[in-house]
């Protein structure tokens, strides 16, 4: 029997909130194992990368003035960019979530939109339940395979990707334009705006799909290229 895969999860400090809390959960469920990691990480120890959601990215990553971003940590950003950076170098498969899709974008030479306008479709105000939303998916990507043309997804941010990063393809739009998927054009690496891990098992909702097939294919992804 082979061991259970072991996901890397950068995060500084305590995870213990809600929020963080529901990754650990959905990959426990899948039976896989998430680790919390701080500093340099060794991508040889883990089977693959998840990029969770979070505060903002630090805009001078991307060569801006900070206009609305919040929750800015420079510890976070710079273990999660690394580790981004090492799983990269190796060519393991990575998953990016919320934040971990922009820092994907912005690892790659992509910029963000600082702040985008309230709308059916995204952001949201505190304390608000998630929103879902339909969205399209671009024939041939992987999101297209595993939920077709068009689903519903929830939405957290009030940010979202502008310039596109290189190599990154655009994979997923809701319905006003907002880039809500992506994949590289050679890697095992792909990011969404939406929480999965919102979307499954216990937090299955019925106003979108199932996120957890989304997991079970990252997962799929890491067992097949496990070294």
């Amino acid at each position: 029997m082979s061991r259970r895969l072991t996901i890397a999860i950068p995060l500084i400090g305590e995870w213990v909130e809600e929020s963080y809390k529901n990754y650990f959960y959905a990959l426990c469920a899948l039976d896989a194992w998430g680790e919390q990691v701080e500093g340099d990480v060794s991508p040889e120890r883990y089977d693959g990368l998840l990029l969770p959601g979070g505060w903002d990215v630090d805009p001078a990553r991307y060569g801006a003035d900070n206009t609305a971003s919040h929750g800015v940590d420079p510890a976070l950003d710079a273990a999660q960019f690394g580790a981004l950076d090492a799983f990269v170098k190796v060519g393991k498969p990575i998953l990016g979530i919320c934040r971990g899709h922009q820092i994907v974008n912005v690892y790659f030479g992509g910029t963000l939109i600082q702040h985008l306008p309230q709308s059916p479709t995204h952001s949201r105000g505190s304390g608000e339940p998630d929103k879902a939303h339909d969205t399209t998916a671009a024939s041939g990507s992987i999101l297209y395979q595993l939920y077709g043309e068009t689903f519903p997804v929830n939405s957290s941010h009030h940010q979202g990707v502008d310039r596109l990063g290189a190599e990154l393809r655009v994979t997923q739009r809701s319905l006003d334009g907002v880039i809500e998927g992506m994949e590289h054009e050679r890697l095992p690496l792909f990011t969404v705006q939406w929480h999965p891990e919102r979307m499954c098992f216990n937090h299955a909702r019925p106003d979108t799909v199932d996120g957890g097939i989304l997991l079970r294919y990252f997962l799929k992804l890491c067992r097949e290229r496990r070294s």
